[in-house]
């Protein structure tokens, strides 16, 4: 039994549909398999075992050093965002910003930002739409 296919205004760009599926988390899965079939980290391992879950770490970081970089500056710029929401300024825009820089890293932010587009274009329409109605409506003679 296949799938249902989402519809058209879900979809993401690059086929990133499935959640888990990331390039980067099969990277990990990769790194600690690495690690398990090495002969030297398996006499380590018994001989230090302290030591050995340190060095998957530092490896893993090493390679995933972009999207740890993304992830700590896009929460960053997210958090700012928040707490200008109530202050004066463009806190709503600042937080979009960040969900922009994690989107390009995470799909839950890409599907996140895509929803909020979404909802901010359908308020466009009905603030404009409004405006627009009250222009174009014919002004009420006080004197009839």
């Amino acid at each position: 039994m296949s799938e249902p296919e989402p519809s058209p205004h879900h979809r993401l760009p690059h086929d990133r549909q499935v959640w888990g599926d990331d390039r980067e988390e099969i990277e990990a899965s990769r790194t600690v398999a690495e690690f398990e079939a090495d002969v030297e980290v398996q006499r380590k391992w018994h001989e230090h075992p302290g030591l050995v879950p340190f060095k998957v770490v530092v490896r893993f970081i090493r390679k995933s050093g972009k999207r740890i970089a993304v992830t700590i500056a896009g929460f960053a710029v997210v958090l700012v965002g928040l707490i200008l929401i109530p202050l004066p300024g463009p806190g709503w825009l600042i937080v979009f910003a960040g969900l922009a820089i994690l989107a390009t890293e995470y799909v839950w932010a890409e599907r996140l930002l895509t929803y909020a587009k979404r909802k901010v274009k359908q308020g466009t329409d009905v603030v404009l739409r409004r405006n627009n109605d009250k222009a174009t409506a014919t002004p009420e003679d006080p004197t009839a």
